[in-house]
């Protein structure tokens, strides 16, 4: 199946799991509106809106089954789109099911809880297809308003009202300067779409153009907010704090994945010939992502602001893939945010169980001696604690994303060993507050006066249990996870940093290669495969 997306019906046909989220989502937003707020009818809203997924998803699976491609144009049509996509809308229908749960607990009778979820989503399965920087800019705006909505939704809150006035606030500051950013870039090679900003750089020799490199700071900085990286990364705790729980799980599963997903795209396809001029930066960002995301999440007695500085962390895990190359850092990318985002709603989902009204007992040694009342909710947290720490029985699938991580940092084009070896003593640290919970549940007594818990919901057991289950049997047979993410059609495709460029690319600079400190890339690389290119007359 080969679209021609110069031809708009074409276009719209490769558009249309995106379509069909956006038109259910404001289908439902009208029959939201029309009628009276009640918990049946928040629960009846959140079932269509789970249908709207389940149809999106088949969709997606049906375009990946006729092999769906496109030529150039403003958007992806390949695998790795199609992934992330299966990926969002799996921790879309997970929150879903986790509000359904939450809002009738917390008496939040708004079915717009859940449309504004959909108009979320539907922003990040435009992130992930954009190849063109306008089209990334509408997608992030769209999702990050409706989540700024959702993050103040429970208008009873005064930390959610705080988190969301937090959000707003600091988004549209980072929006501004991801927009500059993108102006400047388009001043500089005069287009903002992706593969003609790649190959006007090379062609016009614009390596070192203070324009452009101005620009790409300055998007830098607003893909930096996004996926709260350090030092952009204040409104993080606060915010996932202050939301709903579900809310904060699908911040810390489906918005990351889609911020880095447009984040790898933009950075792999428009700006492989500056590699040497951005690398450094992310060298440094993921560095200092993973060592304060860890150490600070050590102190965090509240369970979701733990969980929030781990997000951070992997926030770092996830930058390392984006520093190696393009092949072997978007197949890595792809496992591990497959695997974080199962153990994430997972996680969250135990703590929308064992929380109470107003999001009492979030205290990590509330959870003390949970073994002896509720033991395969303790189960299920050990397998997702794990999950995320990385270890490699019970929590399988998240040492095997982590081990491609650090493969792709060990072997990629571009090796990363003292970044793989900082991962590696980070994750060691991350065992002091994953097993915390773990030894609290299970060697800790319940004290006398611990409140009675209160029943879990249906929809919520479901999450919790797919999770887990997914999360074993990925863990154990991880292959098929493994051939659909590194296969060749799930590789971003574009033009990798040691790739020969065309003919007409010459650097300004015969220093060029090297701009790097010594021993990031390795001695010569870029002299092979760069220097012995002559570019042709100019008249």
């Amino acid at each position: 199946m080969q679209f021609d997306l110069s031809i708009p019906l074409q276009l719209t046909a490769a558009l249309t799991p995106d379509i069909v989220m956006m038109v259910g989502a404001m289908i439902l937003m009208l029959r939201a509106a029309w009628g009276p707020d009640s918990v049946v009818r928040q629960r009846s809203i959140g079932a269509w809106a789970i249908g709207v997924c389940i149809i999106s998803a088949a969709t997606i699976v049906y375009f990946m089954m006729k092999g769906a491609s496109a030529g150039p144009g403003v958007i992806a049509v390949d695998n790795f789109r199609w992934v992330i996509d299966l990926v969002l809308l799996l921790g879309t229908t997970g929150t879903i099911a986790l509000s359904m749960d939450y809002n009738e607990r917390e008496l939040i009778t708004a079915g717009e809880t859940h449309v504004l979820t959909l108009f979320a989503t539907s922003g990040m399965m435009i992130l992930a297809a954009s190849r063109d920087l306008m089209l990334v800019f509408l997608g992030i705006e769209l999702m990050s308003i409706a989540i700024y909505v959702l993050v103040g939704i429970n208008r009873r809150s005064a930390k959610g009202a705080e988190g969301a006035l937090k959000y707003f606030l600091l988004g549209s500051f980072s929006t501004a300067f991801l927009l500059y950013g993108i102006a400047l870039v388009y001043g500089a090679t005069a287009s903002t779409n992706l593969q003609i900003i790649a190959s006007r750089i090379a062609e016009q020799s614009l390596m070192t153009n203070p324009m452009l490199l101005i620009g790409l700071a300055f998007m830098l900085i607003g893909f930096g907010f996004k996926v709260a990286a350090v030092p952009f990364h204040m409104w993080a705790p606060d915010v996932y704090e202050g939301a709903p729980i579900p809310i904060t799980a699908y911040m810390a599963a489906a918005v990351k994945a889609a911020a880095f997903a447009a984040f790898l795209r933009i950075w792999f396809e428009a700006f492989p010939y500056v590699f040497m001029q951005w690398h450094g930066a992310l060298w440094w960002l993921a560095a200092l992502t993973m060592v304060f995301g860890n150490i600070v999440a050590l102190a965090q007695k509240n369970i979701k602001r733990m969980l929030a500085y781990s997000s951070i962390a992997h926030a770092g895990y996830l930058l390392v893939a984006l520093t190696v190359g393009r092949s072997l850092g978007s197949s890595s990318f792809l496992f591990y945010v497959v695997a974080y985002t199962l153990a994430t709603l997972g996680a969250f989902g135990i703590v929308v169980a064992l929380s109470s009204v107003g999001e009492a007992h979030l205290d990590v040694d509330d959870y003390a001696g949970l073994w002896t009342t509720r033991p395969w909710l303790s189960v299920a947290m050990a397998v997702f604690m794990l999950a995320l720490l990385g270890f490699p029985i019970f929590g399988g699938v998240g040492f095997f994303a982590k081990w491609y991580i650090i493969q792709a940092a060990l072997q990629g084009p571009a090796p990363q060993a003292r970044l793989a070896v900082l991962l590696v003593i980070t994750s060691v640290v991350s065992t002091g507050y994953y097993l915390r919970v773990v030894m609290v549940m299970f060697m800790k007594p319940r004290p006398d006066h611990a409140p009675a818990l209160a029943r879990v919901g249906s929809l919520t057991n479901w999450v919790i249990g797919a999770a887990a289950v997914l999360i074993l049997v990925l863990g154990v047979y991880p292959n098929p996870l493994v051939r659909m993410t590194q296969s060749k059609s799930a590789i971003i495709p574009g033009v990798s940093p040691f790739d020969a460029p065309p003919p007409s690319f010459k650097p300004r600079n015969p220093m060029y290669p090297r701009t790097l400190r010594p021993g990031r890339i390795p001695p010569g690389a870029m002299q092979r495969r760069v220097m012995p290119v002559r570019m042709p007359p100019q008249h």
